[in-house]
Formats: structure tokens, sequence, C-alpha cells
């Protein structure tokens, strides 16, 4: 018989959902950020990927503050 939960606890399934959703919105937004920065070198000729670099920065150091932001509120 399952265990009585409190109604704010996730079932274990929901919090796996959640951070395979978290893991998913990383690798996406990374994903197109380097995209996008190969696609600038390239246009602008660059021999230096410095938009690649940058925008995959720019776009893991944000994905990181929204994941610190989400699992502080709970």
């Amino acid at each position: 018989m399952e265990q009585d939960r409190t109604p704010t606890e996730p079932k274990p399934s929901d919090s796996y959902l959640k951070y395979s959703g978290f893991a998913l919105q990383l690798f996406g937004g990374i994903g197109l950020a380097a995209w996008a920065g190969y696609r600038l070198d390239g246009y602008l000729g660059l021999t230096f990927p410095a938009f690649l670099l940058s925008f995959v920065l720019i776009v893991f150091a944000g994905m990181l503050y929204l994941i610190y932001k989400r699992l502080n509120k709970e």
C-alpha cells in the first residue's frame, strides 16, 4: 500500500520529469547558442570561434541561474 504523502510532496515520477525538463532546456539552449554562434562566425569569416564561445557561455550561465532560482523556490 502507498505511504501517506503530504499534498506538497512531489511523487518520485514528478521530480524525475522536472529534472529531465531542466536538462532538455539546458542542452537545447546550449545547442541553439552554439549553432547561432557558429553561423555568425562563418558569416563574418572569423578564424577564432568568438561568437560560438561567447554565446554558449552566456546561455550556460543564464540557464544555471534560472535553475538556481527554480530550485531555491522549493
